[in-house]
């Protein structure tokens, strides 16, 4: 009776080690705001992942701006597929950082969104 025992227990095992990787694959890659913001320059131009809630949702004609607030500061996306998701959602973005300008420690920049998850 221990023989059939031993294949269940190996295949729980890595059942729970996919599964742990999944959940560590799906926070993974999430850029916090600040960083975006403090370090403009380095994300200029790169695709990267933000999550947040969702704050002053705008759109017309299938197209919208809103911003996300991730508790370290706050970012405009801009989107050119699709209307805004509401206002008070969380939301994550992945999309192209883009630094506008930057006077004194202050950034001025958006996510040009590419995709929603």
């Amino acid at each position: 009776m221990p023989a059939p025992a031993r294949p269940v227990r190996r295949a729980l095992s890595r059942a729970g080690v996919v599964a742990a990787l999944v959940l560590l694959a799906g926070c993974a890659g999430v850029t916090p705001i600040s960083d975006l913001l403090a370090n403009s320059t380095k994300y200029n131009g790169k695709t990267v992942r933000i999550k947040g809630e969702v704050r002053n949702a705008a759109g017309l004609l299938g197209r919208g701006a809103y911003q996300v607030n991730d508790k370290t500061g706050t970012l405009t996306v801009l989107s050119e597929t699709a209307s805004p998701p509401p206002a008070g959602t969380t939301t994550g973005v992945k999309g192209v950082f883009q630094s506008l300008f930057t006077l004194g420690s202050k950034s001025l920049a958006v996510l040009q969104e590419q995709s929603r998850f």
